[in-house]
C-alpha cells in the first residue's frame, strides 16, 4: 500500500494540473473570441471617425452567429450561419427559408458553418465554395473541410466536398476556414491548429497551415513542397495558429493572413510560399500558462509578422478597400474585431502600417466585407446577430 500511494497522489496531482490547464484555456478563449458588450443601439447610428462621419444602419437581423458574407453578381448576399445555415438577403431583405442543400455541420464552440466564397467565374458557372467544420463518424471528432456546389435559386445542387483537412480532433476550436482566390485562380485556405500546437510544425498534418488548392480540390503542380514524399502535397505554408482572416491585396496580388495568438500576440502575416510562420515555435504571445514563448526576432529564419497586438483585438474578416464610397480609406485594411468590439483600419505605405484607427461600435464584428455600393458590410457574431452597412453620414 505505501508502494501505491505516490502513485495515486501523483495521478491525482497530474489530472488535477490537465483540469486547471484546460480550464485555463477554455476560459481564454471564451474571453477572447466570445466576450459579449451591451446591446446594440437602435439604427441608425452616427459615428466620427478621422476621416469621416459614418452612419451605421441595420440591414438585417436575426441571424445565428453569422460568420461570412459574399457579394452576388446582382448585388444580393449570401450569409452563412454557423450553426449550419446559408441565408440569402435579396433586395436588402432576408429571405426567410435558408438555402437548403447545405453540408451537415458539426457545430461546436468555434466550429460550423464558416466561410462562403464565389468561384471566380460565379457568373456563368452558379459555383461556391463553403468551408465548414466537419464531424467524424464517431461522434466526437472533427475537422476542416471544403464543400462545392452550384447555387440554383435558393438551393444548392451537386454539393460535394472537395478536401477535408486530415486535422481530426475532439478540440471545439481553432478551425480557421478562411478562404479566398488568388489572381493565379487557385483556392487557398487557412486551417487552425485545433489547439493542438504541434500541429502547426508537422508536415503531415493539414493543421496549421494555408493551403493552396485547383478549383476542383486537386493539388497544383506548383505548390512549394509537391513532389516531397515527407509533406503533404497541398500544403503551402505553415507555422499559423488560429487563422481568423484572409484577404487578397488588390495592389500585390499578395495574400494577407490574421490569426490569434494564445495569451497575447494576435498577428497579420503576408503569406509567400513555403514560408513558415513560427507557431508554436515564437510567438508575441505567451503560453496560457504564463509561461514565456520566444519572441519571433530570435528565430530570423522563421517569417516575421506584419503588425502584432499586445493586448489582442481578437481579429476576424478582413479585407482592403478601394470603394468609391470613402476615398480617404482607399487601400486600407479593414479587420474585424471580436474583443475590441468594432472595426480596425489600417492606413498602409506598401507593406508598412502608418497608422491604426479603431471605430468601436459595442459588438463583436465577425466579418467585414465591402460592397458594390462602396458601402462597408459587417456581420455582429451573437445569437441574435445582425448585418449591418456603414456609409458616410448623409449620404
Amino acid at each position: 500500500m505505501k508502494r501505491i500511494l505516490p502513485v495515486f497522489v501523483l495521478f491525482i496531482t497530474t489530472s488535477i494540473t490537465t483540469l486547471v490547464a484546460s480550464v485555463a484555456i477554455t476560459t481564454h478563449v471564451l474571453a477572447q473570441d466570445f466576450a459579449t458588450g451591451p446591446p446594440l443601439p437602435e439604427f441608425p447610428q452616427v459615428y466620427q471617425t478621422t476621416e469621416y462621419a459614418i452612419q451605421v444602419d441595420l440591414v438585417a437581423g436575426g441571424l445565428s452567429n453569422p460568420w461570412s458574407i459574399a457579394f452576388l453578381p446582382s448585388g444580393d448576399m449570401l450569409v452563412t450561419e454557423r450553426a449550419g445555415r446559408l441565408r440569402l438577403i435579396r433586395n436588402g431583405e432576408l429571405d426567410p427559408l435558408p438555402v437548403s442543400g447545405v453540408p451537415q455541420v458539426k457545430t461546436t464552440v468555434l466550429g460550423g458553418l464558416l466561410d462562403v466564397v464565389l468561384h471566380p467565374d460565379f457568373a456563368t458557372n452558379r459555383t461556391l465554395y463553403l468551408s465548414y467544420a466537419k464531424g467524424h463518424e464517431d461522434g466526437t471528432r472533427s475537422t476542416t473541410a471544403i464543400a462545392r456546389a452550384m447555387l440554383n435559386a435558393n438551393t444548392l445542387v451537386g454539393l460535394q466536398d472537395i478536401f477535408v483537412a486530415n486535422s481530426w480532433s475532439a478540440s471545439p476550436t481553432n478551425f480557421g476556414g478562411r478562404m479566398v482566390f488568388g489572381t493565379d485562380d487557385k483556392l487557398y485556405m487557412a486551417i487552425g491548429e485545433r489547439q493542438e500546437e504541434v500541429r502547426a510544425q508537422d508536415m503531415m498534418d493539414h493543421g496549421g497551415k494555408v493551403i493552396r488548392l485547383n478549383e476542383d480540390g486537386t493539388v497544383p503542380e506548383d505548390n512549394p513542397f509537391t513532389g516531397r514524399d515527407d509533406v503533404l502535397p497541398a500544403i503551402y505554408a505553415l507555422g499559423v495558429r488560429s487563422p481568423q482572416g484572409l484577404a487578397l491585396n488588390p495592389d500585390t496580388g499578395e495574400l494577407w493572413e490574421n490569426e490569434h495568438g494564445p495569451l497575447g500576440g494576435d498577428e497579420i502575416n503576408i503569406i509567400k510560399a513555403g514560408a513558415n510562420y513560427g507557431w508554436p515555435l515564437v510567438s508575441w504571445g505567451r503560453e496560457y500558462s504564463g509561461a514565456a514563448i520566444p519572441d519571433p526576432p530570435t528565430r530570423p529564419e522563421l517569417a516575421g509578422s506584419l503588425r502584432y497586438w499586445d493586448p489582442v483585438i481578437a481579429p476576424s474578416g478582413m479585407a482592403f478597400y478601394q470603394g468609391a464610397a470613402l476615398p480617404a480609406w482607399h487601400g486600407s485594411l479593414l479587420i474585424g474585431g471580436l474583443a475590441s468590439q468594432g472595426l480596425v483600419r489600417l492606413t498602409l505605405e506598401g507593406e508598412r502600417v502608418t497608422a491604426e484607427e479603431r471605430i468601436a461600435l459595442g459588438a463583436r464584428i465577425r466579418d467585414v466585407e465591402p460592397g458594390p455600393d462602396g458601402a462597408v458590410y459587417l456581420l455582429t457574431d451573437e445569437a441574435d446577430g445582425r448585418l449591418l452597412r456603414l456609409r458616410p453620414a448623409g449620404g
